[in-house]
Order: C-alpha cells, then structure tokens, then sequence
C-alpha cells in the first residue's frame, strides 16, 4: 500500500471516529486529558531526582547545611511518582472500557450492515473473505485511537526533553535522530509485507475455520466419528495451517534480522552519547546530577522514539487493516425500495402472479427458471413438484425478493414486488425452509422471531404453538415457553428433528401473512406426520394464498392446484386427479413413488 492510499484512508476515518466518540465521549475526553497530563511526567521525574542528587553531593563537601531542602525535594518526587502511577492507572482503565465499549459497537455495525446486504452476497466467498477480514482484529480499529494519543503523549514528552537535552548538549539531538530513522523506514515496509500476507491467506485462514468447525461440532460429530474423518480433516489442517505457518515465518526471520541490524545503530548510538557525556562529567563540564538528568533524559528520549517508531509503524499497519473494514461497509446491496413505495395492500385481492419470469443465478450463465407464468388466487393452496433443481426453492427466492427476476416480472394485486418496499413486502409472507434455522435460545423466542413484534404476546406464542403440534411437548418443559432449547448453552433441552421441525411451523403461523410458504420443512418427519402437518397447515391457511413444496405425492394432492416444474419451465398444472388423467411428467413421478409402497 503506498504513502498516498494510506493517507485516503486516513481521510475515511471520519466514520470510525464517530464510532469511537459514540461508544463513550466522556472516556475519550478522559482519556485525552490523561495523556495530555502524562506527558510532562517524564521530564519532572528526571529533574527532580537530579536537583536531590546535587543536593546531597552538595551537602556532603560542605557542612551546617540543612537536609529540608532535600526531603521536600523527595517528598515531591514521592508524591509525583503516586500521580503519575494513578493517571496511568487511570488511563489504563479509560482505555479499556473505552475498547470493550468500542468493539461492541462495532460488531453492531458490522452486523447491521450484513443484514442490509443481499441474499447473493452471502452466496459470493468474496464477500466471506472481506467479512472475515473486517471480523478480525476489531481491537486494532481502537488501536489507531489509542496509537494516536500514545503517540501525541510520547512526542510531547519527546519535545520537552529534548529543550533539556539541547540546552547542555544539542548533538545528542542529532544521535537521536541517528538511531531511528533507519528503524522508522524499515519496520514500516516490512509490516507491509506482512499485511500482504494476511490478505492473500485470507482463504486459507476462513478454511481452518471451517475446518476446526466440522472437527469439534454438535452438527458434525456423528458423522465425523462413523466415517472416521477425524484423521483426515487433522491431516487437511496441518497441510493448510503449515503454508500459513512458513509465509509468516518467512516475514517473521526477515524482521527480526532486520530489526537486528537496526537496534545496532540504535544501541550505538546511545552508548556514544553516554561516553561523550561521561567524559564531560569527568572534566566537570556538567554535575553529577545534570550527568544523571541528561543521560536518564537521553534513554527516556530513546525509549519514547522507539515507541513513537513502533506507534507510526503499528498506526501504518492499522490504517491497512482500516481498508478491509472500509471495504465491507462500501458493499451496496442490489435490491433496494423504491424511493416513493406503493402501501402494501392489507388484503389481497387479485393474488400473486408470475409472468413470464426468467431467471440466472449471478455468475451462472444457465437459467434456472425460463419463461415461468403462473397465478396464485387469493385464497388458493398451490404445490411445486419436481426433481432436485427443477427452480422450486428459486421461485419462493423469487417471490420473497430475495432475488429478483432476470426477465419478466411477478405481481401482488397487479402490482410489480418491486414497487414495494422490502421490508412492508417481507412482513406480509412467512417462509419456512427446509434449511430452517435453530435457534439455541428460549421457545419464546423460537417462535415469536417469526413476528418478532409481537414477540411477548404470550397468547399469540402459545395459539402458533397449538397449531403446529408443538404445545404438545412444549407443555412437558419444566419452564414451558421459557425453557432454553439447543445444547449449545448451560440448561439447553435437546429436541429431536421432528420437534424443531414443529417448532419451525409455529414460527411460520406467528406471522399473520398473507402468502405463506412451506419449502420442505418436513423432510424429517415420517409420511403420516408430514401428511397431518399439511393437513392442518391447509385448514390454518384458509382465506390465503399458500405455496407448499413437498416430495411426497399425498401430501401435494391436498393443494388446490399443483404446478409441475422440469428443467426450469413450468410445464404441466392441475388437480392431482386432472394431472393423474395427464399422464404426463407428474403421472410418472406419481407412479414411480406409488410403487414403492406397493
């Protein structure tokens, strides 16, 4: 990364900045002042001591003096020694609860953004790379603030000794210079190189991820033991884990030969101006207590370079990292609301309609969907049937927009989806995938995120509970709706496929939608319990529209109308009786499942 493409960044950190001052202004502001205070210490430090050391040779080569003088000098020094420790301690403490602060709010933000983002975007590993990389090392994102002010503090302090250094000697000012600007210029380049580093291997560390995921997870472990793939994923992650491993090595012997070389000069450096000013305390050019003072202001000077080196090197680093974080908040999402969206209707007139809708994943040059026209009534039940990747799952995409159509386009009550807003559209349908998720939190919320509005309507809970069949071992719970479900946490009930699968269709009956959606959440229930699912989905879906998409043929023929999709195009629709009578496309695959239960 060049001088200019950091120096843009720089001029981007406006936003971090306002993160940083809403996660606590009052700390920022304390943490300002305390560096500020912190900054003349050193000097006061090294002059005092130095003012009691020449007292006290003083003292000694002269007698009837007074030791008042010298025990206020050390009661001061005393005391300064306390307040420096407290405004450090002080400092340390606003620091750290600015940090946690920070970094939670952050992650709010990294997260806010990805759920503005589109369904494609969490199909794209580029956009798991940048995601991954604006995750990690979301301290180092405070680490510029707290680089900064470490930073100021350090070159004031600089600035302040060095007005001591040059009034007895200004060429210790110029061996300061000897020692760091070689380090300054080398350390940054080979942080670069590191970055680089991290950058490429970006995939590689999102594999050892996944991989220590499937080695050591409750959704894997069965798996993992009977086909004994233990040996096989340790095997991938030490190949993987190594090339990281030698790339960083590389970088890490390069740095510290390199820093070798440098802390060479650097040492030299001190050590000539120690003997020059040793040779002056011995001619007595300087007291023993000025010979303290410089020395003592000359390491001080030193060790405050050096870290105003490593802070300009480790701001460098930083504000390399600050472009992965820049990079995923410039991500845009493609489907957007209209800027003046038509008010969805509150009750569905005319019905959802497909016309004519083409379809292309991104980077997919073959269509899913090809010419695809269909309408859905307002209170009529429709099943998609068809094979694996006949466009099932994509026209439910479709409809939901989460996707929208390559050509054509669908409509509710005559109305193009997209001239409505997303999030009034999304409130109006509930879905529930095959996928589902599971939540490892309360029943409660297992069902109520399906209306997360009326999340602590209990009664509304408990009805959506009573239709999909889950009241029935939800009531058997020690704490009912309250009980935590999953095994990831402490007091977790464990459910089996088919409750969760129950649970999952209440999430759906808490919505009052309506369109609702059924993609093949049954898959793990038995052939009668998937048909009194459906059944009682059909009598719960009265006076709206509803999309079913299941494999088993008794439970389609209970939709009013079923739509039978190969290779994309719809190419048969009709009763089960009418299509049977067809014999066509869904006469086979009827025949073909109704003979093996024969």
């Amino acid at each position: 990364m060049t001088i200019r493409e950091r120096l843009r960044l720089l001029r981007e950190t406006g936003y971090l900045a306002r993160v940083i001052w809403g996660s606590g202004p009052f700390l920022v502001l304390s943490s300002l002042l305390l560096h500020v205070l912190r900054a003349g210490f050193p000097f006061l430090l090294l002059w005092i001591p130095k003012l009691i050391l020449d007292a006290v040779i003083t003292l000694s080569r002269t007698s009837g003096h007074s030791l008042a003088t010298i025990w206020r000098l050390l009661a001061l020094e005393m005391a300064l020694a306390f307040v420096n420790d407290l405004l450090g301690r002080l400092n340390n403490l606003c620091d750290s609860l600015l940090g946690d602060r920070f970094t939670n709010r952050l992650n709010m933000a990294l997260m806010h953004h990805a759920a503005q983002l589109d369904l494609q975007s969490f199909e794209d590993p580029a956009f798991y790379d940048k995601l991954a990389r604006a995750r990690e090392q979301t301290g180092a994102k405070l680490a510029i603030f707290i680089s900064a002010l470490t930073l100021f503090q350090d070159m004031v302090t600089i600035a302040v000794l060095s007005v001591g250094l040059a009034v007895f000697s200004t060429w210790l000012i110029g061996l300061l210079l000897i020692a760091v600007i070689p380090s300054l210029f080398g350390e940054g380049r080979l942080r670069t190189l590191a970055y680089s580093i991290l950058y490429r291997m970006t995939p590689e560390r999102r594999l050892l991820d996944y991989l220590r995921f499937l080695g050591a997870s409750a959704q894997t472990v069965k798996e993992v033991k009977i086909f004994g793939l233990n040996s096989h994923l340790e095997s991938i992650y030490a190949d993987v884990s190594d090339q990281i491993d030698k790339e960083n090595a590389k970088v890490s012997t390069r740095r510290a030969a390199f820093g070798s070389l440098l802390s060479v000069v650097s040492i030299g450096s001190y050590y000539a101006g120690y003997v020059r000013l040793i040779l002056l305390a011995v001619a007595g050019a300087i007291s023993i207590g000025t010979f303290t003072f410089l020395t003592g202001s000359f390491n001080r000077c030193r060790q405050c370079v050096d870290r105003v080196t490593e802070n300009l090197n480790g701001l460098s680093e930083n504000i390399m990292l600050l472009k992965d974080l820049f990079d995923f908040f410039k991500l845009e999402p493609v489907l957007r609301s209209p800027v003046a969206p038509r008010p969805i209707p509150s009750v569905v007139r005319r019905g959802l309609e497909f016309r004519n809708v083409s379809f292309s994943y991104p980077g997919m040059e073959a269509p899913v969907l090809r010419h695809v026209s269909f309408r859905l009534a307002p209170t009529e039940t429709v099943a998609l049937v068809g094979q694996n990747g006949a466009g099932k799952t994509t026209i439910v995409k479709l409809a939901t927009r989460l996707y929208d159509p390559t050509a054509g386009e669908i409509l509710l009550d005559g109305v193009d989806i997209r001239e409505y807003k997303l999030e009034d559209l999304r409130r109006v349908i509930g879905v529930i995938f095959q996928d589902f998720v599971q939540y490892d939190m309360t029943v409660r919320e297992n069902i109520g995120f399906g209306d997360v509005g009326n999340l602590c309507d209990a009664e509304r809970v408990e009805s959506a509970a009573r239709a999909s069949g889950a009241a029935e071992f939800i009531d058997k719970f020690p704490q009912r709706y309250s009980q935590l479900i999953g095994q990831r946490f402490d007091g977790g009930k464990g459910l089996s496929g088919g409750q969760w699968q129950k649970i999952a269709l209440a999430r759906a009956y808490m919505r009052k939608a309506s369109l609702i959606i059924l993609d093949e959440p049954t898959a793990s229930l038995d052939a009668q319990a998937e048909y009194e699912t459906f059944r009682h989905f059909t009598a719960l879906s009265g006076g709206r529209m509803a999309i079913l998409i299941s494999h088993r043929f008794s439970t389609v023929r209970m939709a009013n109308r079923i739509l039978v999709l190969a290779d994309g195009q719809l190419q048969e629709q009709g009763t089960h009786e009418e299509l049977v009578a067809l014999a066509g496309r869904y006469a086979e695959l009827f025949e073909l499942q109704a003979a093996g239960y024969r």
